[in-house]
Parts: C-alpha cells; sequence; structure tokens
C-alpha cells in the first residue's frame, strides 16, 4: 500500500527492493543511492566546519557492490525493454555501479559530469576542491532502442549538441522552503534528465526518492512518478514539497529552474526515438 498517493505521484515507504516486486512498467529510473561518504570526516557548509555524515543509511556497513548489484537487478526487473537508469554518484560509489550495470546487461549511453558553480571548499588545501558529480545514463537493453529527445536537449544549448558536461548551482535556497535534506538534487539536473528521456505521461522511478526531487520534476512536466524511501520523515518532507507544487503550478517552477529557456514548451509531444 502506498504511503503517500497524489494526482500520478505516489510514495511506498520500505526497501526499494521489497516494493519493487510489485512495480512494472517503468520508462525511466533516476536513483540517486548512497555514496558511502559517512565516514566521521569533515567539511564547510555555509562557511562553517560540519560532520559529512549524513545519517545511518549513508555509512559503509554494507558490500557495496552487493548493495549495489540487489537494488540495480531490482530495478532492472521494473524497466520496460525500452527503459533507462540514470545514477548519480562520485569516486567512492560510481565504479561499483559501472560494474554492476555491465554484469546485468545494460548498455552505458553516457557519462554526465555536473559540475557545481559552487562547491563548497576544501579547507585542508592540501588537494583538489571537490566540484563535480557523476551520473551514468544506460539502457536496459543493449537492442532495444531508447527514447532522446534531441531537438530539445540542442534548443537549450544555443542550438548545438548538448555535451555530457553540465554545469550547474548546487541546490538553490528556493528548494529547501519545506525542510532540508542532506544529499538533496537540484531540480535543474533532474529536469533536464526527465525531460531528454521520457515522454508526456511516461512513468518515473526514484528508488532512493529522499524529499522527491524527482518526483517534482515529473510533476512538473505531467510524468507519472513512483517514490520508494525507508525514511518516514523524508517521505514527508515529499508530501509538503508535492503540496507546494500544487499550490504554485508548474509554470512558477519552470521559470525557476535553472537552465530552461523561456518560450519553449516543455509540454509538447515529441516522437523522436533512437
Amino acid at each position: 500500500m502506498a504511503y503517500f498517493e497524489g494526482n500520478a505521484f505516489k510514495l511506498y515507504l520500505g526497501d526499494c527492493c521489497d516494493v519493487l516486486s510489485s512495480v512494472k512498467d517503468i520508462d525511466m529510473v533516476f536513483a540517486d543511492p548512497p555514496y558511502f561518504l559517512s565516514n566521521g570526516g569533515l567539511t564547510i557548509n555555509s562557511g562553517k566546519i560540519v560532520s559529512v555524515n549524513k545519517g545511518d543509511w549513508d555509512s559503509r556497513t554494507v558490500d557495496v557492490d552487493e548493495f549495489n548489484y540487489k537494488w540495480i537487478k531490482a530495478v532492472r526487473e521494473s524497466l520496460k525493454p525500452s527503459g533507462t537508469v540514470w545514477i548519480c554518484g562520485t569516486m567512492h560509489n560510481i565504479y561499483s555501479i559501472v560494474k554492476v550495470l555491465e554484469e546485468l546487461g545494460f548498455k552505458i549511453l553516457n557519462t554526465i559530469t555536473w559540475q557545481k558553480k559552487n562547491p563548497p571548499p576544501n579547507f585542508s588545501c592540501r588537494f583538489f576542491t571537490h566540484s563535480t558529480e557523476f551520473i551514468i545514463w544506460a539502457r536496459k537493453c543493449g537492442k532495444v532502442g531508447h527514447y532522446f529527445n534531441y531537438d530539445l536537449m540542442r534548443q537549450l544549448n544555443g542550438g548545438k549538441q548538448m555535451k555530457d558536461v553540465w554545469t550547474f548551482n548546487a541546490i538553490s535556497r528556493w528548494e529547501k522552503l519545506n525542510g532540508k535534506h542532506p544529499t538533496q538534487k537540484p531540480l535543474s539536473v533532474v529536469s533536464r534528465a526527465i525531460l531528454a528521456s521520457t515522454k508526456l505521461g511516461d512513468r518515473v522511478l526514484d528508488p532512493f526518492c529522499g524529499s522527491s526531487t524527482t518526483g517534482i520534476a515529473a510533476s512538473i512536466f505531467c510524468r507519472e512518478f513512483i517514490g520508494i524511501d525507508t525514511e518516514p520523515s523524508y517521505l514527508e518532507l515529499s508530501k509538503r514539497r508535492y503540496e507546494e507544487l500544487l499550490k504554485n503550478g508548474s509554470e512558477y517552477y519552470i521559470k525557476k529552474i535553472e537552465g530552461l529557456i523561456d518560450g519553449i514548451d516543455y509540454l509538447k509531444p515529441d516522437s523522436k526515438c533512437i
């Protein structure tokens, strides 16, 4: 049973590997799994030295390869043959993810590098500042074509082919008005992935939904959303963000999301598929 259900917006409480056994026909997955960075270290946030620890769910208490194999396999079984996955990571987990994707038969399409305009500084001054994250884009089947809205991506890039380096700010203050999540992704990054690889009405899944940035982006652009998380507090934050979306409407967000262009009809159907 869903923890919360709105208009084409569903949230489930539980382990994604358990919930996904009853979820099928997914067109696209956007996943931000644990990076396993919570090791007692320190970083800088808003000018203050703070712990890097995110929560017990992010601590390295499991075999990373085994963890990634289990959830990616469950995701694969829920995907349509033409479905694609987008999986976020850093050097701490991305190599394991690539290995598992190849073992399970996915075809890797791109490695997107998200370059942050405003990364936290490296206060140790002993190595380079970390300013990027990676997003692996892969399709389920090597011989089944995937959807790619090439024309829209080119339009958003000034009429030129869009490259695999995306330069965006990290999270904006207005995206945290309903509460904070320690690893919340900006709508700019997730919206671009959704617009690039889904059509109107497609089903989008986030197996580690957190504050449901994926769900907000999917709802803004009239896609169906299914989100799963083990933390009730994050699902409550997701509900508040969804209620804010219903109050403000999609156009409010489209005008604020970095990387979008005024005057484009983002809800226009498209049929380009490769």
